[in-house]
């Protein structure tokens, strides 16, 4: 085959779709089986429209939320409001990754469910992959994409240097309902965390948040911690305390890594949090994902159409993505440290309340321009 995706979120889906529209033979490996949930603050820049109505993926066909105000507290629950320049949308990766992949099946899109990638390796002479498949398939292919997320076993197979280090953060995300304005993306700071409520379809909200191991294992239980911890702040206090949670239990993701990452690995084209995962303070990740897929769809057709080389599409690859994505990524890391620390996210927010112009520089430099 000519491209072979491993992994089937928003990046995987995307550059299936684009390389699928340009002719080319395309199979996606995805470990989980369509539609499921992931842990993810569900909201979306709107500078990935454009890409998307190109793709024939328009997303107001999902009914999603229109988020075009920004809200942040600090743990005692000072706020301050923004407006959103460029706004966004809020609809659930169980919704949106499925919608993607029904149309990525439609148009000929092969996908291995519930398949985990074991291996891959790269015959130079014939210049192509090899790829092992759990269940004893092999697949062939001239190019592969690695869209698998911020951690996978994957990682270790082809041993990056973050996977060596522990992480100190877990995420954790509820979907629920509660009388909250429809258009805006909250964040509310909390000791060791930070949480994250918006609107998305069905009149439903996504809650997420991230914290670390060390805050959980302190309480024993996720209830004990957010009783203990969390609800210290009064916004988060009411969510639990007013809110219609709507699944038992929340989806949790351990290891949780900001470290920087490399784009490419092996000859493999890394995209969306596999190559690089943005602070969940700074939003941006599913943008990212779908612009990272499209910068990488863009120089495969090339490679493929004979007018780049393998070293120069990776070449090119690692540049555009750093000039894209390497800055918002540094100032994502700085952004994050002034955050989670009772004393630094009091001040920080008290500072900001009055300098509306820092919050709309964070924000600029931590999104892009429509695409």
């Amino acid at each position: 085959m000519d491209v072979l995706i491993i992994g089937g979120g928003l990046g995987g889906l995307t550059a299936a779709l684009d390389l699928a529209g340009r002719g080319y033979q395309v199979a996606v490996v995805e470990r989980k089986t369509y539609p499921f949930h992931k842990v993810c603050g569900e909201y979306v820049s709107n500078e990935v429209l454009p890409y998307l109505r190109r793709l024939g993926a328009e997303p107001a066909a999902l009914q999603p939320a229109k988020l075009t105000r920004f809200l942040l507290s600090s743990p005692a629950g000072r706020t301050l409001t923004t407006p959103l320049d460029l706004g966004g949308f809020g609809v659930s990766r169980y919704t949106l990754d499925h919608y993607l992949y029904q149309l990525a099946t439609a148009r000929g899109v092969a996908f291995y469910q519930a398949g985990t990638v074991t291996d891959v390796t790269f015959d130079s002479a014939a210049d192509q992959h090899q790829v092992q498949l759990a269940d004893g398939r092999q697949l062939t292919a001239r190019v592969v994409l690695g869209a698998y997320g911020k951690r996978a076993n994957l990682d270790r197979q082809l041993q990056r240097a973050f996977f060596q280090q522990r992480s100190p953060y877990l995420g954790v995300k509820y979907h629920l309902r509660l009388d909250h304005p429809r258009d805006v993306i909250a964040l509310h700071n909390f000791a060791d965390g930070y949480a994250g409520i918006s609107s998305i379809e069905d009149d439903k909200l996504c809650f997420c948040y991230l914290t670390t191991r060390q805050n959980l294992k302190a309480h024993g239980t996720i209830p004990e911690m957010e009783r203990e911890v969390l609800a210290r702040n009064p916004l988060l206090s009411r969510i639990f305390k007013e809110a219609e949670f709507l699944y038992p239990q929340p989806e949790v993701i351990n290891e949780i890594s900001f470290a920087p990452k490399s784009c490419v690995e092996n000859h493999i084209l890394l995209c969306g949090d596999a190559a690089g995962l943005i602070t969940p303070l700074c939003g941006n990740g599913m943008a990212m994902a779908i612009h990272g897929a499209q910068l990488a769809a863009a120089g495969v057709d090339k490679f493929l159409a004979g007018k780049l080389d393998r070293a120069a599409l990776e070449a090119n690859y690692r540049h555009d993505w750093q000039v894209h994505f390497g800055a918002r990524l540094r100032v994502g890391r700085l952004v994050q440290r002034l955050f989670g620390h009772p004393i630094l996210s009091e001040a920080a927010v008290g500072g900001l309340r009055h300098w509306p112009a820092a919050v709309r520089a964070i924000m600029q430099r931590t999104h892009g321009q429509p695409f």
